[in-house]
């Protein structure tokens, strides 16, 4: 008879339970053997550096004294660091969305063209080049000159399209001229009647800088019942090189120049000036002055200031886009390839048009991995520094400020080390519920 029996009762003792092990076989402290060296890591760069500055941050500026909460009243009293945060505010909201909503629309139509993936790499090589290569290519992209920066030579050149500029910006009446200033443009100093010649001579246009149309100046004759008049570039002087406010053989014509009859400060009649800078009015124009109007002399226009006060951080925001549209097209691509094709078609059989697909099907099946892009954008625009940093310029830093910006201006700059510690908790303040919030939803998606 078996010896496995309770109480002489006769019924089986259960075998003890087999003891648990790791999956690989391993003890615990080998384990820990293997985590430590990440610990120790984990520790030194990153636990120690928060403890000491949610430390600091109540220190004095030496560090050898209690300052309490002072250092935090600093974050919404002093102007710079309220001017940065206002800025942030500002990117948390803008930059992602604007790059998660370009991203978007960049992966649904790169689906129905042919070189999508083409497309693809070219939008994404951006995230290829360091912040600090992307905010050099972007101060030239803003420079006010639109002979060098993209952006104004765009903008200029569009402009230029609806809105010509002048040929004679630095055009002026000369010595001994029959013209003076007036609001802008010159007029005649005496009026001027039918069957009479006008010369209009000015200077300060160089040769190079005039129309290409411009010809050799001709004295115009004069015509019964007209006024007529040349305004030409006298820009000879002295004894056997031309006379002085005389039409010679070598002086050119202002070309397109307009000129307008004014009475009693109404304008009763106007020409444009020919090729050859000759010009006629009619007799309407007996008894007026003659009047060259400021739109002869505007200067060119020069662009947008993209850098300047009022643009810099919607411009710095555009280029942290131009990066990172590509990361949030690429991930949101990745979530549409798994996108049941069979709904999409449902929707289309029953009727909706490819717009009602995209926002009541795609968007909607596409919400999980939104949500990831934006979050991460969000975390990332906290911390911004390097395109601001360079790409503002001293002038308008202050404008474009952000809170990465101002710790390091504090920190380093002005140094205040109590302040920076504050800006630098706060900070990790402002990222900690966004984590949390991803967290949470990567826990969700696992139990789906």
């Amino acid at each position: 008879m078996s010896s496995a029996t309770a109480g002489g009762t006769g019924s089986p003792v259960p075998p003890a339970a087999p003891r648990h092990k790791s999956v690989t076989g391993t003890r615990k402290t080998v384990a820990a053997l293997f985590l430590l060296p990440a610990l120790v890591l984990l520790g030194a760069l990153v636990v120690y550096p928060i403890g000491y500055s949610v430390v600091r941050s109540f220190s004095n500026q030496s560090g050898d004294g209690f300052a309490g909460i002072d250092n935090y009243k600093a974050l919404f009293t002093d102007d710079g660091i309220r001017t940065a945060l206002k800025n942030n505010i500002i990117w948390v909201v803008f930059a992602p969305t604007v790059a998660t909503a370009l991203g978007l629309v960049f992966a649904v139509l790169t689906e129905r063209v042919r070189w999508g993936t083409a497309f693809k790499l070219v939008v994404f090589m951006p995230m290829a080049i360091s912040m600090l290569a992307a905010g050099i290519i972007f101060r030239l992209v803003y420079d006010q000159d639109p002979d060098k920066g993209v952006a104004n030579a765009v903008w200029v050149g569009v402009h230029d399209t609806f809105a010509e500029s002048s040929a004679f910006p630095k055009a002026h009446p000369g010595r001994q001229s029959p013209l003076e200033a007036q609001g802008g443009g010159f007029l005649t100093k005496s009026p001027v009647h039918v069957g009479q010649s006008v010369t209009l001579p000015l200077v300060g246009v160089a040769p190079d800088q005039m129309p290409g149309s411009a010809k050799k100046a001709v004295q115009a004759k004069a015509e019964p019942g007209k006024v007529t008049g040349t305004a030409w570039q006298d820009f000879t002087r002295g004894k056997g090189v031309g006379t002085l406010g005389q039409v010679d053989a070598s002086e050119l014509g202002y070309a397109g120049m307009k000129v307008e009859a004014v009475k009693g400060g109404k304008v009763v009649d106007s020409a444009t000036v020919r090729d050859d800078g000759t010009f006629t009015l009619s007799a309407k124009a007996d008894g007026a002055q003659l009047r060259l109007p400021a739109s002869n002399f505007k200067e060119p226009y020069n662009g947008l200031d993209w850098l300047g006060p009022s643009l810099v951080t919607p411009a710095i925001i555009g280029s942290y886009i131009w990066m990172w549209a590509g990361f949030a097209m690429v991930l949101i691509a990745a979530g549409l390839a798994g996108v049941p094709r069979e709904l999409l078609e449902a929707a289309r059989v029953d009727g909706a048009n490819e717009w009602q697909v995209f926002r009541r099907v795609t968007v909607p099946l596409l919400a999980p991995v939104l949500a990831v892009v934006t979050v991460t954008l969000m975390i990332n625009v906290l911390k911004v520094f390097d395109l601001v940093f360079i790409i503002a310029p001293g002038s308008s830093q202050d404008d474009a400020n952000v809170l990465a910006l101002e710790l390091y201006r504090k920190g380093f700059a002005e140094d205040q080390p109590g302040i920076a510690s504050a800006i630098a908790v706060f900070l990790l303040l402002l990222v900690i519920p966004v984590m949390l919030f991803n967290v949470r939803r990567l826990r969700r998606e696992v139990r789906r």
